[in-house]
């Protein structure tokens, strides 16, 4: 992983090409890594669209930040990310390439269709009006990742942004928009919402406490001094409460569209 870190941030990108379905500019792009051509994604500053509840320039920097932050808790849920100086765009964030391997662990089912032991999240309407679910996998892994989207305030945790590795290891992408001071978790992983969290996950957490307060001002995210505060709020509140969270009322739940 040191020589992927490497590579990434310093190794020649060739783009080969542009996810056209992305807000802001993410580049496809190849780096040699050990002698074998990886793909990988890059994401200018210079490509960001200005969103009117965040400083300019600053989502590529909070990729790196996300990523880190779950390091912090011995946690392997966000590919390697990394800040690069240079690339053909400028300056940005550059993160391993993960291609989605059979079936997500989110996913859309027709009512009564959901696997077995899936935790449903909510119900809507489908083409043609048919009712379906939207359910996720019970894995420790995405519990894992609830946790670590609430101390982001990641406010965009749609469904496509929840992909397994073909060793069968859940990694998440696009933490951009995270470290809000407002509340505005937006997620599709509501299927623990309230309940107790267990002890194992408890215990991850509070070992990465005193981690994550060192981390957070760091790095290129660019946090100010109130959304560091915040940060550290959520993650102490987390632990005080001892349960997954629940929904808030200020802000809209799951994001949109949520696949």
């Amino acid at each position: 992983m040191i020589e992927l870190a490497r590579a990434l941030a310093h190794g020649e990108l060739e783009v080969v090409g542009r996810l056209p379905d992305a807000s802001n500019v993410a580049l496809l792009c190849e780096v040699l890594v050990a002698g074998e051509r990886r793909r990988c994604i890059y994401k200018p500053t210079a490509g960001e669209r200005p969103l009117w509840d965040f400083p300019g320039a600053v989502l590529a920097g909070r990729e790196v930040l996300a990523a880190e932050v779950a390091r912090c808790f011995g946690w392997s849920l966000v590919p390697e990310t990394v800040w690069r100086d240079d690339g053909p765009a400028g300056s940005g964030m550059c993160q391993e390439w993960v291609a989605q391997e059979g079936d997500g662990p989110v996913g859309v089912f027709p009512v009564g269709d959901v696997p077995d032991g899936w935790r449903e999240v909510a119900e809507g309407s489908g083409r043609g009006g048919r009712p379906v679910v939207l359910a996720h996998a019970d894995e420790a892994d995405l519990q894992r990742m609830v946790a670590l989207d609430l101390v982001l305030n990641n406010g965009d945790r749609k469904g496509g942004h929840v992909l397994r590795r073909a060793d069968g290891r859940v990694v998440g992408v696009d933490h951009g928009v995270s470290f809000h001071t407002e509340l505005k978790l937006r997620t599709v992983l509501w299927g623990w919402a309230g309940e107790p969290m267990p002890d194992w996950l408890l215990a991850e957490l509070r070992a990465g406490v005193d981690a994550v307060h060192e981390a957070l001002p760091t790095g290129p995210a660019g946090l100010s001094a109130a959304e560091v505060r915040a940060a550290r709020r959520r993650l102490e509140g987390l632990v005080r409460s001892r349960r997954f969270p629940l929904p808030g009322g200020q802000w809209p739940s799951l994001p949109w569209p949520p696949m």
